[in-house]
């Protein structure tokens, strides 16, 4: 383990005083990102689009491309094109990063420490551990299991309000505590989405959907592996796994307990939000008896997925479809939950006898594992790829002929408008009635198109039957249709102009005779032709459109779009995981560590901590707990979500230990591991505080609900949730603090347990031992005189005294007599 200078005169350097503004802005930046406008010239951006062109890199670049970038209030085409930086939870801390290293801030000592590792916090083990874990967590989710557990609560629950909403908190309870809360926020929230939906008396989703991510966020405390700031936590302080659970369980499992009454009774105490018994949509025997298909298959539900965001009605189906008859993958299913449960078995068992053999790598256990899934998925998807190619082509299909008929009727629409508005002209020109015989979506229309690939018209002036009502021609003229007078009605210059610009799909070669009316047609109207006009022109143009795609130029893009394709096709289930992997977690946890290891380097860390010490002199340990806890729940809405919170605060008790092993003064275990258990319970609870961005997790939350036509707003989440944060804190400390000042909690064992740390009686079931590392580091350990007081502080009571910001430690009068005694 590294030392940490404590010198805090550095902050006195403008670069330390960088350091720390950046620091700060960056993470205002993730609370509210934001793009940034860039100004490039436009021929500059047409030079390098097409030399990419050439290369066949990208499609070569359209001809109305400049007429997206056109100047606001002249319509004219502009000299620059304005193009969007993101700024957000990704590239702000690692623009921070890039500019600190260019101003000299920080070196190859910071990235070092940031990336591979120092004071027993190792980012590459713990994004490996926590990217190949969640792989087989995500891949039991696409399995459809959680779905199907979740129908089989529903129907446990039945219609009884209350009953529903207390089995599916306890279901996602206990199902977060294993698998994390990233699977349970992906198939939940979309769960609870539908089943909002399909209730008529379900007025708002609120109360389902802020009791799941709450319930999701406190099940994630339990094990280290759900949660990345676990992880972060356990590896900086030594905590094995399976203490760690021991000794959170219980806070844990008593804020579920009270939270439920509290949510229930109090914070959505509205029957329009929990209603006592729900009335929901049934599902028809039809419904019922057709197979589920696999939602991973790109297009599997064909024109009933393209269609529900244009139909309530249809939506409301689909949702009811979603809930009541939700598709398993029953090997897959059973496979992911064996390896999930084997691997954190054998996790635990290694790290629990790691300290007798020497350390090893948890990733050494769910990388195996995660391959092991992968090799599993990608045969089952190679022996059942005919299968699922044909439901997504057949499905492809069904979208693209959809979208092409919503496209025709666009075109009617506009046609049937300009051709009423020609009949009232005429009729008031001629002062003859009009008949027309001719459906307005059988209009002929031909769109052609011409060698250099532009569009006409050549579409010959629709035929509408004129029958003048003169001395009772009117009925002959309807007994035979063949002595109709037709008279072509000159089309006017703005039909041209009525062409909906989404029916560009293909052109249409296809002419139709006009339609006259006919006295032998039954009056009922039961007859109809055989085929529907609109599908097939619709079909015809998108056959069109498949043959002109053949003869485009294959480039880079083109080749990568067809290859992700079919490996959804073929390998729908190990494409729809490794898209919903935590990725952007990667390059925004490094970033953050070498952020904190600028704070560190440039002494602002150990401010934090000289002032972290000061205030737990003047609490005691009950303040330590409460301080922390309030301190990490807030500074995750403002330190960079809770992984950022976790590495600032680690890094600070790091700082906090090393400062009484300078002084030769230790820390009682009740105050040490009572203010890890705090900050723990704290970044665990702050993910569902005030902001979003306090957790990934708020993040992918907040966007699933968008994509289910669900909007929550800013100032909506942080109302609803902080009084459900402020019980759970309040519940959860309070039997931390139970846990340690009870005599039931205490091994009598005596070791001395962290670095600085007093070697009192752990107030925890489970004892907390040194690594060889942290005894190297106490040159207290080697003086016999010093190792001689730390003994006689064995039985003290009175912390010692200290100045706030300074490495002085003025140790209590009695403890100064009995040295001199000694020496």
């Amino acid at each position: 383990m590294s030392t940490v200078d404590l010198d805090t005169n550095k902050i006195k350097d403008w670069r330390s005083i960088v350091t720390l503004i950046i620091f700060v802005i960056t993470n205002v930046i993730v609370l509210f990102p934001f793009h940034i406008p860039i100004y490039v010239p436009r021929t500059l951006l047409n030079s390098f689009l097409d030399t990419l062109s050439h290369l066949r890199l990208i499609p070569p670049r359209e001809d109305n491309y400049q007429h997206d970038h056109q100047d606001g209030r002249s319509g004219k085409v502009t000299r620059f094109v304005k193009l969007n930086f993101p700024l957000n939870f990704v590239t702000a801390p690692l623009m921070a990063d890039i500019f600190l290293l260019a101003i000299l801030a920080i070196g190859r000592k910071e990235v070092h420490d940031g990336t591979v590792g120092a004071n027993s916090i190792n980012p590459i083990d713990i994004m490996v551990f926590f990217i190949t874990l969640a792989y087989i967590a995500i891949s039991i989710d696409a399995s459809g299991l959680i779905r199907y557990l979740a129908f089989k609560v529903l129907q446990k629950g039945g219609k009884v309000g209350h009953r529903l909403f207390f089995f599916l908190y306890a279901f996602f309870f206990c199902l977060g505590t294993f698998i994390g809360n990233d699977p349970i926020i992906l198939s939940g929230t979309a769960f609870l989405a539908y089943l909002t939906r399909v209730s008529s008396n379900i007025i708002h989703p609120r109360a389902w959907i802020f009791t799941q991510f709450a319930i999701a966020n406190i099940a994630s405390a339990i094990l280290v592996s759900s949660n990345p700031t676990n992880l972060v936590l356990a590896g900086a302080f030594g905590v094995k796994f399976i203490e760690y659970t021991a000794n959170m369980i219980v806070p844990v499992v008593v804020t579920a307990i009270v939270l439920f009454p509290f949510l229930l009774y109090i914070v959505f105490a509205d029957e329009a939000l929990i209603p006592l018994s729900i009335k929901m949509h049934e599902l028809s025997d039809e419904a019922k008896k057709k197979k589920p298909v696999n939602p991973n298959i790109p297009n599997a539900k064909g024109n009933t997925g393209e269609e529900q965001e244009n139909d309530l009605a249809e939506n409301k189906q689909l949702s009811l479809e979603e809930i009541m008859n939700p598709f398993v993958d029953k090997k897959g299913a059973a496979f992911g939950a064996v390896l999930m449960a084997a691997t954190l078995i054998t996790v635990l068992a290694l790290n629990a006898v790691s300290q007798s053999n020497g350390e090893h790598p948890v990733f050494w256990v769910t990388l195996p594992a995660a391959f092991v899934m992968f090799v599993w998925e990608v045969s089952l998807g190679w022996i059942n790829r005919h299968e699922t190619r044909e439901i997504a082509r057949k499905g492809r299909h069904e979208v693209e002929l959809a979208r092409a008929e919503r496209a025709i009727r666009e075109e009617q629409e506009a046609n049937q408008i300009i051709l009423e508005h020609e009949q009232r002209e005429l009729k008031t020109t001629s002062g003859a009635p009009m008949t027309l015989t001719q459906l307005p979506e059988e209009v002929e229309m031909k769109i052609l198109k011409d060698e250099d690939g532009v569009l006409i018209d050549s579409s010959r002036a629709p035929t509408l039957l004129v029958s003048e009502n003169i001395d009772g021609q009117n009925r002959g003229l309807s007994n035979h249709t063949d002595s109709s007078i037709l008279t072509p009605i000159p089309r006017d210059d703005n039909l041209q102009n009525s062409r909906s610009s989404t029916s560009a799909l293909s052109t249409l070669d296809e002419k139709k005779e006009p339609i006259l009316t006919d006295s032998t047609t039954p009056p009922n109207g039961t007859s109809t032709p055989p085929t529907d006009p609109i599908k097939r022109i619709a079909s015809e143009r998108l056959s069109q459109q498949i043959e002109l795609h053949k003869h485009d130029r294959t480039t880079l893009v083109s080749l990568l779009k067809d290859a992700y394709l079919w490996s959804q096709e073929t390998f729908p289930t190990v494409t729809a995981v490794v898209a919903h992997l935590p990725f952007a977690l990667v390059p925004f946890a490094f970033s953050m560590f070498v952020l904190v290891q600028a704070l560190v380097t440039k002494g602002w860390v150990p401010v934090f901590a000289y002032g972290w010490d000061h205030w737990v002199n003047k609490t005691g340990t009950v303040g330590a707990i409460g301080g922390m806890g309030f301190l990490s729940c807030i500074l995750c809405n403002f330190a960079g979500t809770n992984i950022g919170t976790t590495i600032l605060l680690s890094r600070t008790i790091q700082t906090w230990q090393q400062i009484h092993a300078h002084n030769h003064l230790p820390i009682s275990n009740r105050t040490f591991w009572g203010t890890v258990y705090a900050m723990a319970l704290g970044v665990n609870y702050g993910a569902f505080s005030t902001a979003f961005s306090a957790s990934l997790a708020g993040l992918l939350w907040r966007d699933i609900l968008a994509r289910k036509h669900i909007h929550v707003r800013r100032l909506d989440f942080a109302r609803v949730n902080l009084p459900i944060v402020a019980i759970s804190m309040a519940v959860g400390c309070a039997v931390l603090v139970g846990q340690i000042l009870h005599d039931k909690y205490v091994n009598k064992s005596t070791h001395p347990s962290v670095l600085g740390a007093a070697p009192r009686s752990t107030p925890f079931i489970f004892l907390h031992r040194p690594s060889t590392t942290s005894l190297q580091n106490l040159s207290i350990i080697s003086n016999p005189i010093h190792a001689h007081t730390i003994m006689q502080h064995l039985s003290l009571t009175t912390p010692p005294q200290r100045s706030p910001l300074h490495g002085k430690v003025h140790p209590p009068p009695n403890t100064q007599r009995k040295e001199r005694k000694l020496r």
